[in-house]
């Protein structure tokens, strides 16, 4: 029978790792569904709602989202920065990476309503002052996002030294990313298709539909985030105790200056160019291409969410089994055949039947390829978890930045109205080139040393992963303060 304990011994110091408990492991889990839920709607209907309802044109959609991908890119390594500081006031006594946590909780719910809704006291103002006015709350928005996401990413490492343990806790806020997009999804359809019937098609009137989808989806965030704060303490982390005692880190100048940190970014930035582009022009594409109805642009988005779901369930199992890198090559295979099967599908067996397939084929994709990138990053880290915020800040400062300017380019590259192929491309090349991008990069970092190595440069991280296994103290990290 498994232990729960395993006991490290060196010659210098004893440190104890015990697995995560089931309860922890889905307390941690639900603690992002608030920004997963605020993700789907941002990423899935920003555009479409901006366009199609509101009636800004192409380029100024697509401008409001640069703005909020360049403001998230730029507040994550400042959030991860100063969640890292090991503060002793009062409010880094209630947890150093809870308490921005907290805060972005609080920015995320004060501001995203208002960027689904109609401008208050400006809806017949210059088109200029209604882009201040959403611009004004999509930053506020994005900060709370990135203080939600970096802390709640460093708590991984914090919680457990074992590689294993650290994919199933990704898998498992997959997992619940997963369940809440399709929940915003199911909302959504039945929103618009009871609302709306079977043939409609979206426009200036469905505005107040969108407001209800977001507070029901507020609701359901803000519930799972009291959960997480009431039974996620930090200092009760499995991740083993040094009699020694403080917590190994390196300096901003050290990680800055490790070249794998830049492979591990730009895999992380190919990787969620894939699965953000594929969300964000999904709803374009059946609008525009497929000329599908209203409750489509929910139906669709929720079938590649169940893909994502039912791959999420096998995806620790896969990378324990054949290695983050043959488990990363699966996700590409999907996804490379997803985005061909995107440029050829036509007929009404493609509409009818076949763009299901795809959007399931998309779905497992890319919830292979990024759990497997965040576990990438997580090896990355090693045991150096004090300095994990700011390593996840660099990894989503890059995915932001990169998302916002592809998404303005491709929006702004979209002048011919009658080009109804236009987004059938973009999914079939730019997500597809993405993934294959993303590919390469794991090849090359595999190539080399080993991603579990962490950010050590001569030191070897512990093997955690079997339980009863003979240790070395050789292999051992005497961490450093």
């Amino acid at each position: 029978m498994e232990s729960s304990q395993q006991y490290l011994i060196s010659n210098d110091y004893t440190e104890v790792y015990q697995r995560l408990p089931l309860g922890l492991q889905l307390a941690y889990g639900i603690g992002h569904v608030l920004n997963d839920v605020c993700a789907s709607m941002w990423f899935t209907y920003l555009l479409v709602f901006f366009h199609l309802v509101l009636q800004f044109s192409n380029w100024e959609a697509g401008f409001m989202l640069l703005v909020g991908q360049v403001a998230d890119a730029l507040a994550t390594p400042f959030v991860g920065f100063q969640s890292d500081q090991s503060g002793t006031s009062f409010f880094y006594s209630y947890g150093k990476r809870k308490i921005w946590h907290l805060l972005g909780t609080i920015c995320v719910l004060g501001a995203f309503p208002f960027i689904f809704s109609p401008c208050v006291y400006c809806i017949n103002a210059q088109r200029w002052v209604q882009i201040v006015y959403y611009c004004i709350f999509i930053i506020i928005f994005q900060f709370g996002w990135a203080a939600v996401q970096i802390s709640h990413l460093s708590l991984i490492p914090e919680l457990t030294p074992n590689e294993h343990d650290r994919t199933r806790l990704t898998a498992i806020r997959y997992c619940f990313t997963v369940i809440s997009s399709i929940l915003v999804y199911i909302v959504t359809w039945l929103i618009l298709h009871l609302d709306s019937g079977d043939d409609s098609k979206l426009g200036p009137a469905d505005g107040p539909k969108f407001q209800h989808i977001v507070w029901i989806g507020l609701g359901f965030g803000l519930f799972c985030s009291i959960l997480f704060h009431l039974c996620v303490r930090e200092e009760d982390g499995f991740g083993g105790s040094d009699i020694r005692g403080g917590q190994p880190r390196h300096n901003v100048k050290e990680i800055l200056k490790n070249i794998k940190v830049y492979k591990v970014a730009l895999i992380y930035m190919s990787t969620r160019l894939f699965v953000n582009l594929s969300q964000v022009f999904i709803p374009l594409y059946l609008h525009e291409t497929l000329d599908m109805t209203a409750s489509s642009l929910a139906l669709i988005p929720l079938t590649m969410f169940i893909g994502s779901f039912l791959m999420s369930v096998g995806i620790e199992k896969l990378n324990r089994l054949f290695g983050r890198k043959m488990a990363y090559t699966i996700g590409v295979s999907m996804g490379v055949a997803a985005c061909i099967w995107v440029q050829y599908g036509q007929g009404t067996f493609y509409i009818s039947y076949g763009i299901y397939v795809v959007a399931v084929l998309i779905g497992a994709a890319g919830s292979v390829v990024l759990v497997t990138s965040l576990g990438i990053t997580a090896d990355l880290i090693g045991d150096k978890t004090a300095s994990g915020a700011f390593v996840y800040g660099i990894m989503s400062f890059t995915d932001k930045l990169a998302n916002g300017v592809a998404v303005i380019i491709i929006q702004d590259l979209h002048r011919d109205a009658t080009n109804k192929f236009y987004y059938r491309d973009i999914l079939t090349y730019v997500c597809g080139i993405s993934i294959i991008f993303g590919f390469t990069g794991v090849l090359s970092l595999i190539s080399g040393r080993r991603p579990r190595e962490g950010l050590a440069r001569h030191a070897q991280v512990p093997n955690y992963n079997s339980i009863n296994s003979e240790v070395n103290p050789s292999d051992l990290i005497h961490p450093t303060t």
